[in-house]
């Protein structure tokens, strides 16, 4: 088997048993999900309530994916997926006696799908972030378009058989279903013997790590633009699966059997998109795809309300592979954008901003739907893709998404201390004296701004650049960090190749072997009661 093709990870013992788990609980998951909206459907609730499913199932991302995404980088990853897959299989079975009992309401239903979508939120920071502790680099596409195969596979499956066990049994034997497939989860992760994870530095505190995962994001423009391709798709792609079961009762006058059917059609046009997509990413790049992905997303949405069953589904299984080549493009990018010490922080940003723009987006489609009709609410969607797909031109995923080395740098040396400094010691203001070649004054400034975001990524919460008034050639870098500890991770274990990269573009403009480092420990701050004893400098050359 090629070690780039498609199926490549499934080589790896580990990561097939995880995908595999992952497989079995997504099809639970969907045979879930068809119970609880066709369960709504069957008690005659109006379209703005059947939405919130699919808003309940989403919210949890909006409160919980950061600290989900702290605790992912602060915790072990394996013990903490152990303990919210216990969790969700506690809330399936709860949801499972409630409905047994005949005590299950639409607003109830509401209430269990939230807490189920709580450890799902709390799940998927740290689920994504493994992926690349079991694939090489070079396999991380391949992984995320698996990654994508378990919820598409199991969007072709699981529907199918919901809808089939809801007409044979009801709900209840749905969400028993459900509950069981954690149990696969829990099984591979136990299985899992996860290297211990050493770490030079002490953790951070949780304020600390969220503040930190933000400045981070904030100084990725990479990162940041793969967030906005990623909200402009999702907030108008939800209409779809908010208001497809309303559309399959409604317009296509379907059963419980045939909505999971016609879900179904997505899951396996989702499923071709696995092998489709990163053909097409290699012939015509990233940029192409999402642009395509929309276009053919909105055929589907409209499709739903306005055409026939057999066109509509034929538009559907286009729109799953669509979908597919939207998370395929925009997952890969950000795992291969990220450095591994913020990537669990980075991506619950990234998922916060994808889910939430999902959940957001269906209570407007289905308030909208409410008020103005399903076939027109679908339309205005369907409009708003064709833009998104348009804005591409102008908001392309930037060149260098996914190609900067993201290998922790050991460039940066080790600085000089000559007293005993506490990890909780701080702030601490390094300085950088450079000292520029003739005629390079601009060159080099533009090349900094660069030192700056890559300062900010990995620690500094402050940066500026400043000339000596009377040495025009002499420029001084300065920057904070919050205290001793977080300047050790700053550079030990954040500082990248990429990130030192741009000190070498910035370092060819300046005169050779002049330029200093040094950082100052503060002893008398505004935000400190006493001042400390101890001395306050140490310097070091980079």
């Amino acid at each position: 088997m090629d070690s780039t093709s498609a199926w490549a990870p499934l080589r790896n013992a580990v990561y097939r048993n995880l995908f595999v788990a992952q497989l079995v609980s997504n099809i639970g998951l969907w045979m879930q999900t068809v119970g609880a909206q066709w369960f709504l459907v069957d008690r005659g609730a109006s379209t703005t309530v059947i939405a919130l499913v699919q808003t309940a199932g989403l919210a949890p991302s909006l409160v919980l994916s950061l600290p989900a995404g702290v605790l992912a980088d602060l915790l072990d990853r394996r013990r903490l997926l152990i303990a919210t897959s216990i969790y969700s299989l506690l809330g399936a079975a709860v949801l499972t006696a409630v409905s047994w009992v005949g005590a299950l309401t639409p607003a109830t239903l509401l209430a269990m799908t939230f807490l189920l979508a709580c450890g799902a939120a709390l799940t998927s920071p740290a689920w994504q972030a493994i992926q690349p502790e079991l694939v090489p680099r070079a396999q991380i596409p391949a992984a995320s378009s698996l990654g994508s195969v378990t919820v598409n596979a199991a969007r072709a499956v699981g529907p199918a058989l919901g809808g089939l066990v809801v007409a044979i049994s009801g709900p209840t034997a749905v969400f028993a279903l459900n509950a069981v497939s954690f149990v696969a989860i829990i099984a591979a992760l136990v299985l899992w013997r996860r290297p211990r994870d050493h770490r030079a530095t002490g953790r951070e505190s949780p304020g600390a790590a969220i503040a930190s995962g933000l400045r981070y994001v904030r100084s990725a423009p990479i990162v940041r633009r793969i967030m906005l391709r990623s909200a402009l798709f999702a907030v108008p792609a939800s209409a779809l699966w908010a208001l497809l079961p309303s559309a399959s009762s409604d317009h296509l006058h379907l059963d419980a059997s045939g909505y999971g059917a016609i879900l179904g059609v997505l899951g396996v046009g989702g499923v071709a998109g696995v092998v489709v997509i990163p053909r097409a990413r290699r012939q015509v790049g990233p940029n192409v795809i999402l642009a395509a992905s929309a276009l053919i997303y909105a055929a589907g949405v409209i499709a739903i309300g306005h055409l026939p069953l057999v066109p509509t589904a034929v538009l559907l299984f286009f729109a799953g592979t669509a979908w597919i080549g939207t998370l395929t493009v925009l997952n890969a990018s950000v795992q291969l954008s990220l450095a591994q010490w913020v990537r669990a922080r980075a991506m619950s940003v990234y998922l916060l901003v994808f889910m939430g723009s999902q959940a957001v987006g269906s209570y407007v489609w289905g308030a909208l739907a409410g008020a103005v009709g399903l076939g027109p609410t679908l339309a205005i969607a369907a409009a708003i893709l064709v833009l998104v797909a348009a804005s591409v031109v102008v908001l392309p995923l930037r060149a260098e998404t996914g190609t900067l080395d993201r290998a922790v740098s050991t460039a940066w040396p080790t600085p000089t201390i000559v007293f005993d400094v506490d990890p909780t010691d701080g702030p601490v203001l390094v300085t950088v004296r450079w000292t520029v070649l003739p005629g390079r004054e601009r060159a080099f400034v533009s090349a900094m701004r660069a030192v700056g975001r890559a300062r900010r990524r990995t620690g500094a919460y402050r940066w500026g650049l400043f000339r000596q008034g009377d040495a025009p050639d002499v420029m001084l870098e300065h920057f904070m960090v919050r205290s001793w500890s977080e300047y050790e991770s700053q550079t030990q274990t954040r500082w990248t190749a990429s990130d030192h990269a741009a000190i070498e573009a910035a370092r060819s403009h300046t005169v050779p072997g002049s330029v200093i480092q040094q950082p100052f420990v503060a002893i008398a701050d505004d935000r400190m009661r006493a001042p400390s004893t101890s001395a306050d400098t140490a310097t070091s050359s980079p």
